[in-house]
């Protein structure tokens, strides 16, 4: 009996054992081919046949059709019928190791507006406060833009600036400006350096209404903590981006 109770279960487990590494396959294969689409490996926009890629990559067609089926789940790629797997979305590089605006980042790509859906002063709240080095209930100057890169909402910004230098900002051309030069011109020295931090999170309903975004999507969130070039810091945002419209770079070194 024992020996019958084993072998009964080892049919299922050692099948949900393939399916589990085909999965596995099939993400890998997945992450390789989204890396070769957005580095630009496919000029005209279409991916070899299956037949194709199964041979280039050591993969069943299995594994391949489930790769695509997870670009396809992205949005990145679609099937057409008479072409075959063709690219349907373009990802713009936003890079992590330059202190630059976004329409400096995309200078390349287009042309990036703002619009500014809300401009002027309002009470810091306490943390905002505290990483401007602000005293407590001090006034900022609170800004908050939808931004187009080629007229495609590409990221929701919420911006603080403390009140002695934002508002000079208020009489500024902020819809076709980024802040970052309009600070440099208002204080007359560079910025410096800035620290950031990036995570996903899913988009709230105002979030995802403003960016033409599915409700509860995953964006990308960059908090941004901007300082001069003497170390004042002079800029706190909050900037959602449009996940299937952009993706972070960086080159990192390590020091021994």
């Amino acid at each position: 009996m024992p020996a019958e109770r084993t072998v009964t279960h080892t049919v299922p487990v050692a099948a949900a054992r393939r399916r589990r590494l085909r999965a596995d396959q099939a993400r890998q294969l997945a992450d390789l081919l989204r890396h070769q689409i957005l580095a630009g490996g496919y000029p005209d926009g279409v991916l070899p046949l299956e037949s194709r890629l199964a041979d280039d990559y050591g993969a069943g067609r299995n594994t391949v059709r489930q790769a695509l089926d997870l670009l396809r789940g992205e949005q990145l790629v679609e099937r057409r019928p008479g072409v075959g797997t063709v690219v349907v979305c373009e990802k713009y590089p936003h890079g992590l190791d330059r202190l630059q605006g976004l329409a400096e980042t995309l200078n390349e790509h287009g042309r990036v507006t703002n619009e500014v859906r809300t401009a002027g002063p309002v009470r810091a709240p306490a943390p905002v406060a505290g990483r401007l080095g602000l005293p407590e209930h001090a006034d900022v100057l609170y800004i908050e833009r939808l931004r187009r890169l080629n007229g495609l909402p590409l990221s929701l910004d919420l911006t603080y600036v403390p009140m002695d230098i934002g508002a000079g900002l208020l009489g500024c051309d902020l819809e076709n400006t980024d802040v970052f030069r309009l600070l440099e011109q208002l204080t007359g020295q560079p910025l410096g350096h800035a620290e950031i931090t990036l995570e996903a999170v899913n988009a709230d309903a105002h979030s995802a209404a403003v960016l033409q975004a599915p409700r509860g999507a995953a964006v990308l969130m960059l908090e941004r903590l901007t300082h001069l070039g003497d170390g004042r810091p002079v800029d706190l945002e909050f900037i959602r981006f449009r996940g299937d419209r952009i993706t972070m770079s960086g080159l990192l070194r390590r020091s021994l």
